[in-house]
């Protein structure tokens, strides 16, 4: 069973396979996610990893994990909740 993963804390400079190779030592990674900025396309220095075996153990060992002089928070990705449309006030 695949398990998501939360990563949060990461460094700038990150790429998605930056952050592959890191948890591909601990399982199989079957999808990494980099968030950005939708308007900037900035990075927001946070992520998402999605593995198919290993995510228990990647999670143990990676989090606080020191990456470029950023300690990572590393633990399982909780369930989007769904977000209801705001009512402007315009």
């Amino acid at each position: 069973m695949s398990k998501k993963i939360y990563v949060g804390n990461l460094p700038f400079s990150s790429t998605e396979d930056d952050i592959r190779s890191l948890f591909a030592q601990y399982g199989t990674v079957s999808s990494v996610s980099l968030i950005t900025d939708r308007d900037t396309g900035a990075p927001r220095g946070f992520g998402f990893v999605e593995m198919d075996e290993g995510g228990d153990e990647a999670i143990k060992a990676l989090n606080n994990y020191e990456l470029d002089g950023r300690s990572l928070r590393v633990n399982e990705a909780k369930p989007r909740e769904d977000r209801r449309p705001s009512r402007s006030r315009w």
